[in-house]
């Protein structure tokens, strides 16, 4: 079942951010864009280099007012552990949830039942707490998160003008297009 249109559902969780612990509940959400960005498990291979590719784009996310959240199975004491040692992950600064519990990586359909661990997905969520975008991803192939940054003002274009549309490579400033029966057939 797709999550495309879907209120995030309710749940509440422990993440580390900064140097602290922190509350955070699909309340949150509200009011702002968000990503969330599930990865397997911390002290891995891929994870690390998605995250840090990550950060690389936060400040950029942050423009387009979004908040970023990265979400694991693992605890939020864990994440602390690993911020702490980790060359790569000590440079994130956006909130890192942990999910002992595996509910929000249940409500977000992407817990690997057998594992325990969540797959590589990330959600684009609107200022309402709705799902706009889901990508899922393999185990061992990661994601690049300047793709995000242009999923996102696409996202946010299409929000702020209702009945158009946002072509394959679209990029800000880009031509969109206009849905309608004059269309049909001449794309």
């Amino acid at each position: 079942m797709s999550l495309i249109g879907k209120e995030v559902l309710p749940f509440e969780a422990k993440a580390f951010k900064n140097g602290e612990f922190i509350d955070v509940t699909n309340e949150d959400l509200k009011g702002q864009w968000s990503v969330f960005c599930f990865y397997p498990a911390d002290f891995s291979f891929v994870c690390p280099t998605e995250l840090e590719d990550l950060q690389e784009q936060y400040a950029a996310l942050k423009e387009l007012g979004v908040e970023v959240y990265s979400v694991s199975t693992d605890t939020h004491f864990v994440h602390k552990g690993w911020h702490d040692s980790s060359e790569k992950i000590s440079k994130i600064t956006y909130a890192m949830i942990g999910d002992p519990s595996q509910t929000i990586s249940r409500n977000f359909d992407v817990l690997d039942e057998e594992t325990g661990l969540a797959d590589r997905g990330t959600f684009i969520i609107d200022p309402d707490g709705v799902i706009q975008t889901v990508e899922i991803n393999a185990g061992g192939i990661g994601r690049d998160a300047s793709n995000l940054v242009n999923k996102v003002k696409a996202a946010q274009y299409v929000r702020q003008n209702p009945g158009e549309v946002c072509p394959a490579k679209w990029e800000e400033g880009g031509e969109t297009l206009t849905p309608s029966l004059d269309l049909v057939g001449k794309i």
